[in-house]
């Protein structure tokens, strides 16, 4: 079977580095938000249900700086900031994000619950 070139517990694993990049509980969401294009950041949080205005700062700040958006200044009639994919976030939002969504959706029913803190933990 192939592994991906990883073993069991190492820790430069190129998939333990690429699910660091979604470790978070909101950062998937903002990057499958943000599919849609450039997006500010008050609809934003609008459009991604529970999530709290200190946790979404913390995830655009993450993503950020993981290279996976980039933050846009809106010109000054309008005033504010914008967020959009990079081409890696792009990338990662429509290719492994998108096949995890359908498979949640496939499978859903056959999970065993957990404890799932929904959305109005703002975790």
């Amino acid at each position: 079977m192939d592994n991906g070139g990883c073993e069991t517990f190492v820790a430069d694993c190129r998939l333990r580095q690429a699910t660091d990049l979604i470790a978070h509980t909101w950062d998937p969401l903002v990057l499958v938000a943000l599919r849609r294009g450039t997006t500010r950041r008050r609809d934003l949080l609008g459009a991604i249900g529970g999530v709290s205005d200190k946790v979404l700062s913390q995830a655009l700040a993450r993503l950020t700086k993981n290279g996976l958006i980039v933050r846009t200044a809106i010109p000054a009639d309008q005033r504010g900031v914008a967020y959009e994919l990079t081409p890696t976030g792009l990338s990662l939002a429509t290719g492994p994000l998108a096949a995890l969504a359908r498979w949640a959706t496939d499978n859903g029913d056959h999970l065993v619950p957990t404890e799932w803190p929904g959305p109005e933990s703002g975790k």
